[in-house]
């Protein structure tokens, strides 16, 4: 037991550059700058009416592209504390409870590892996006109002809901150390979906893979985006599922309450601060539990909250029947 826990642990501690990530970080880096340098002329945004800058397509903005950089930088050092916890239950639950090994070295290992990645990578993602408590972890990738390539490194700090999804891997018998490579695989494909420089690709390449229009919509805090397109490398789970939805014009990027900072500790903890204050605020336990566990934006029945959720709901239903 200990030889199979010890040699997991040397895959994937002690051989860190044969991770997919590291490798592919000079690849971000670049495809990163040659972007940053065709869109220079688009750095300087309009001003809307109401004083806000515009961002315009492909456009990068130096504070924001600035955070989102940082952002990733910490998130490589949170990453790797994450996965060492994960390692360790990942190693239990393989030697102790898993049925069968899978064979690292047979093709079907790695297309169940690929496939299984991104299925529980889709759900996991939705779930992101309708419990608050896992959004608050989330919403800091969402939180630019621009789409390129410094966005896609716009990463959260809190890998723990992750950590949980991918048990079902070691449980079927998966090696730990691959379990890490197929996350980063999967991580490594969605950096190139952020990014305005690419239109629509063929169409049987749109119809069963994530694109940059696919995942465009999934960025858009309109309300025909919202809740949409969550696949990680296959957009078929969408489809299958009900949640896909075509992009037929440009998104407006962001929340759909901007937090209107650069700082990155704030961009990554403002929602727990704000469930902390509905907590301290609610009357019930069930309204504390709804304000933890309810999909954002979620507010108590009768409260001023909820009846403008329900008026913005019937405006934008309104708006859908013209």
């Amino acid at each position: 037991m200990w030889d199979t826990v010890i040699s997991a642990w040397s895959s994937t501690l002690l051989e860190p550059l044969h991770e997919p990530v590291t490798l592919a970080v000079p690849a971000f880096v670049l495809f990163l700058a040659i972007e940053w340098l065709a869109a220079r002329h688009l750095e300087e945004a309009p001003i809307g009416p109401d004083g806000r800058s515009r961002p315009v397509p492909g456009g990068y903005d130096r504070r924001d592209a600035r955070a989102s950089v940082s952002m990733g930088a910490v998130s490589i050092v949170t990453t790797a504390a994450w996965k060492l916890l994960a390692l360790v239950g990942y190693s239990a639950i393989w030697v102790y409870l898993a049925p069968w090994h899978l064979p690292a070295n047979a093709w079907y290992t790695w297309v169940i590892l690929l496939v299984g990645v991104d299925l529980l990578f889709y759900t996991y993602h939705r779930m992101a996006h309708r419990i608050r408590l896992i959004w608050a972890t989330h919403q800091a990738h969402h939180s630019s109002e621009y789409f390129n390539f410094a966005t896609a490194l716009r990463q959260k700090w809190n890998n723990s809901g992750e950590i949980l999804m991918w048990i079902p891997l070691p449980l079927i018998g998966i090696p730990p150390w691959m379990v890490f490579i197929g996350f980063s695989v999967n991580l490594v494909y969605q950096f190139f979906v952020h990014t305005e420089r690419i239109d629509k690709l063929p169409r049987p390449i749109e119809f069963v893979f994530n694109t940059p229009s696919h995942h465009r919509v999934h960025h858009g805090c309109d309300p025909e985006y919202l809740d949409r397109n969550y696949a990680g490398i296959l957009i078929v789970w969408d489809r299958m599922f009900g949640t896909f939805q075509a992009e037929t014009h440009r998104p407006t990027y962001g929340l759909t309450k901007p937090v209107g900072t650069y700082n990155i500790w704030k961009l990554q903890t403002h929602e727990y601060a704000a469930i902390g204050r509905d907590w301290r605020g609610a009357r019930s336990w069930r309204d504390k539990l709804g304000y933890a566990f309810g999909p954002p934006g979620w507010a108590p029945s009768g409260t001023r909250e909820a009846d403008q959720e329900v008026h913005g709901a019937a405006a934008v239903h309104g708006h859908e029947a013209q």
